[in-house]
């Protein structure tokens, strides 16, 4: 069975990092409103950190979507929930826990314009360069990470490990 092995990211590190990000929003939306959205699952925890470390006014959402079972990729997106609010017209900054190949981010990237914002940025917690089949642009990036399965901190293998305060490395997989 697949377990969890050496931490990648350190529950201290995810804080901190989380807390400049939430700086650099605040710097980048001062003067705005931005509509936050959480792509379910893998960004929950991540979207929650980040809501209260970032001080000025803002709004929530999520969207879930799936593009995986297990440890791979599937290579087509489905959108399993919609956003609960119009986008029309607001700054809006996509939440996600990793971005890998880049097909989910741009799919949703593509699907949200269509919706008109004002504006469209992404967060993304992790950040999978290596492993890009589309180029993508990412506004904001936690870490860059290597070529590998990873869980905790909202990442999971087969419904597992999401609950994990760090991210690991999966062994066994």
């Amino acid at each position: 069975m697949a377990r969890p092995g050496r931490v990648l990211i350190s529950e201290a590190e995810i804080r901190s990092r989380i807390a400049e990000l939430g700086q650099d929003l605040a710097r980048d939306y001062a003067r705005q409103s931005p509509i936050l959205v959480g792509v379910l699952q893998g960004a929950f925890l991540f979207m929650a950190d980040l809501v209260r470390a970032t001080p000025i006014d803002l709004t929530t959402d999520f969207i879930g979507v799936s593009s995986y079972g297990g440890s791979r990729s599937s290579g087509h997106v489905r959108i399993l929930s919609d956003l609960s609010m119009s986008i029309e017209g607001r700054d809006v900054v996509i939440v996600e826990d990793i971005v890998d190949t880049g097909l989910t981010l741009t799919y949703l990237k593509r699907m949200l314009d269509a919706r008109h914002p004002r504006s469209l940025r992404v967060c993304v917690l992790t950040d999978k360069i290596e492993r890009r089949q589309v180029d993508v642009a990412v506004d904001y990036v936690g870490f860059t990470i290597p070529n590998v399965f990873v869980v905790g901190y909202g990442f999971d293998h087969d419904g597992l490990y999401r609950n994990l305060p760090y991210v690991a490395v999966l062994d066994g997989a």
